[in-house]
Formats: C-alpha cells, sequence, structure tokens
C-alpha cells in the first residue's frame, strides 16, 4: 500500500486515521452549519469546529455537487476562490488545506495561492488534473466517476467504480474515494450498502482510501433515521470503514468522527511487518473478487484468486454416513473436514473453489447434506 504525503501529513497504512472537515463557501450547499459568505466567520468557524476538534484536512467546497443544481463553470468557481483563499490566511490553526473542484484551473490557482491538496470530484475527468497536482507536487482524491465534468460520481454500477477510478491512471499522490452517495438516478442506496461490503476491494488499487460517509442515506435508511438523527450510524460505519482499510474519513461531524476512527483503528490488523529488509503487507482479502485486484494489480495470473481465501463452516446434525461421505469427497475436491469431539457436527473448510468442486458432485447419502452443500458452493464474491 502506497502512502502519500500531504504537505507533510502523511497518508496511508502507516499512519493514523485522518479526519476532513468541511467546509463550504456556496450558498447552495445543503449543510448550512459549514456554509459561510464571510471569510472572517469562516475562519473561525475552521478554527473552532475543525481543527480544534481534531480535523486534520479541511476540505473548501466551492459548489454543492448536488444533482439537483446546474454545474459551475470554472470561471464561476474562480470567483468564489477568493473567500476560500483569504479564509485560509485568517486560519489560525494548522491544518492542511483541500481545495474541491473539478477543474485544473481552479486546482492550480488554488495551490498557487497556498492550498495543500486537491479533491477532484469527478476524478481526472478534466484530463489536465493530474498534471497540475503532479507539477504541484500536490496530493488529490479522486473520486470514482464516469468522463464527464457535468456528472460527479454518477457510476451507475458498482462493478464500474473500480474501473472509473482506475481512469486517466494516477499521480504518485493519488487517494482514492468511491463516491458514496446519490450521484445518479440510477444509484440505489443498495449500491451504497454492497458498495461498503465491499470497501477492502479498493486496496487492491494500492492507494488511501478516503470515504465520505458522513449521515448518508444509505445509513440512515437502515437506521430509520433522519439527517438529524443519523450521527450514531454514521460513528459505527467509520469504525468499519477504516478497519477495513480506509485512511481518510470525510466528515461535518469533527470530533466523533475522529473517536470513531481511532477505535476502528485500534482493532484493525496490523497488515504492514518490517523484518530487516523484507517488507510483509498482510492483504485484506476475503473474497476472491478482493484476491483478483491483488493480482491484477501485480500483474500476476487472475486465476489464482480462488485460491485467495479460506472459507469456514460448521454443520451440525449429521449421522455417522453423512460424515463419512462428506470427509470422502471434501478430500476428493481438497478441502478438510475436523470432526467434533461430540460426533454430530464437523467443521468443513477450503478454498472457495475446492468448496465449489464439492458442491458440484451429489454425494448421494442424503438430499439434506446435498443441499448443504451445494449452499456452501455458491460463488463468494
Amino acid at each position: 500500500m502506497r502512502n502519500v504525503d500531504a504537505a507533510g501529513l502523511g497518508i496511508g497504512d502507516d499512519h493514523p486515521p485522518r479526519i476532513m472537515g468541511v467546509l463550504n463557501v456556496s450558498a447552495e450547499s445543503p449543510y448550512e452549519p459549514s456554509v459561510f459568505d464571510d471569510p472572517g466567520e469562516a475562519a473561525e468557524y475552521v478554527d473552532a469546529d475543525l481543527v480544534d476538534e481534531g480535523a486534520d484536512i479541511v476540505d473548501v467546497g466551492l459548489e454543492s455537487a448536488n444533482k439537483r443544481f446546474e454545474v459551475l463553470s470554472a470561471d464561476e468557481e474562480l470567483e468564489r476562490l477568493d473567500l476560500a483563499i483569504e479564509t485560509m490566511e485568517s486560519v489560525g490553526g494548522d491544518a492542511v488545506f483541500s481545495i474541491e473542484t473539478r477543474y485544473h484551473e481552479v486546482a492550480d490557482a488554488a495551490l498557487s495561492a497556498g492550498f495543500d491538496m486537491v479533491n477532484d470530484i469527478c476524478g481526472f475527468a478534466d484530463p489536465e488534473m493530474p498534471r497540475v497536482c503532479e507539477e504541484r507536487d500536490a496530493a488529490v482524491v479522486k473520486m470514482a466517476s464516469p468522463p464527464d465534468l457535468a456528472r460527479p460520481g454518477a457510476v451507475e454500477s458498482v462493478d464500474d467504480i473500480y474501473e472509473a477510478l482506475e481512469m486517466n491512471g494516477f499521480t504518485d499522490k493519488t487517494i482514492v474515494d468511491p463516491a458514496f452517495g446519490g450521484w445518479s438516478e440510477a444509484k440505489t442506496l443498495e449500491d451504497d450498502r454492497e458498495t461498503f461490503r465491499r470497501l477492502r476491494e479498493f486496496r487492491g488499487l494500492g492507494r488511501p482510501i478516503l470515504v465520505s460517509i458522513n449521515r448518508k442515506n444509505f445509513l440512515r435508511d437502515v437506521a430509520g433515521r433522519s439527517t438529524e438523527e443519523a450521527l450514531p450510524a454514521s460513528l459505527a460505519a467509520t469504525s468499519m470503514a477504516v478497519e477495513r482499510g480506509a485512511h481518510v474519513i470525510r466528515t461535518h461531524d469533527v470530533a466523533e468522527t475522529r473517536d470513531a476512527a481511532l477505535i476502528g483503528a485500534a482493532f484493525a490488523r496490523e497488515r504492514v511487518r518490517e523484518e530487516g529488509d523484507v517488507s510483509v503487507e498482510e492483504l485484506d482479502v476475503t473474497t476472491p473478487r478482493e484476491g483478483a485486484r491483488h493480482l491484477e494489480r501485480l500483474g500476476a495470473d487472475e486465476a489464482a484468486a480462488a485460491e485467495c481465501v479460506t472459507r469456514a463452516f460448521e454443520l451440525s446434525g449429521l449421522d455417522a454416513e453423512e460424515r463419512g461421505a462428506l470427509r470422502a469427497g471434501a478430500a476428493d475436491a481438497g478441502a478438510t473436514v475436523v470432526d467434533a469431539a461430540d460426533g454430530t457436527g464437523v467443521l468443513l473448510f477450503g478454498t472457495p473453489r475446492a468448496l465449489a468442486d464439492l458442491a458440484s458432485t451429489a454425494l448421494g447419502v442424503s438430499p439434506a447434506l446435498d443441499d448443504a452443500i451445494e449452499s456452501i458452493g455458491q460463488p463468494y464474491t
């Protein structure tokens, strides 16, 4: 996993989770507590409500990315940039400042004025964006998006998110964002839930991961809460996201989110070990699909993905004949069966490929056992 240096702030597996607080200088933005049109008041908010509460990064939005609003042009964003720059210059606390934009001209102007990094909500749809960020040696968040400056984040299939993030490549300091939220009419709450379940998969890109899940609809729907009531759901998801490999959490609720992120980090596995000159990284591979992503990154044979994962199942209520047939079938398929001490149950484990091979051959002892083995052998991607 590549680490990123964002103006001296380390982001990646070798560093604690980072919190990105949000400041908007766009009147149309929906979250009113973070919206300002006066640089002095905005700076006070950044110091008191973001930096002092634990924000490592301040992300400044010049316009709302809500699809209901007309997209601003680069010139219109540049007109708002002065307020953002004046705010940044008035802040007393120490934080990395990020400019949220889709245009390389705006990114260039912001970086020239002292901003430290870029949050590109259109994922390099502007092909000049990587060049600008590389020339400025700036970290850049790349959100999954179609190659269309007017449609930020509007990837319509979860399976397309990974490919959208790969579009137009990466800089050495790219952070990836899988684009949670209703960026298009076609995207459903279940799509966001599936993306969250598959969050480890994006580690296959070898880049730090940013997630923006604060009070999002897909969490509120699960908990049955309004936006105002959804903070506990967001905090639970934050801990899960960090444990699954997220490195930056973008939020309006800085202090609470910081604590939730630290809990997630404290109970995550230590993935990287150094043994002399040898570096060892334990990869998050819980499904063959995640294995395939890492194999693709390494240029290796993706056919080996089904061998990257071991699954374990406990089966109970088996008689002696069923246990014997299962043991023989598992041995032929390359899986393993271990009997329980009481003689009624077994532990069955093996790779997805071995379990699929086991399921493809009827054991012929009882319909119930055959049905159970068939369910175990279903694709697990």
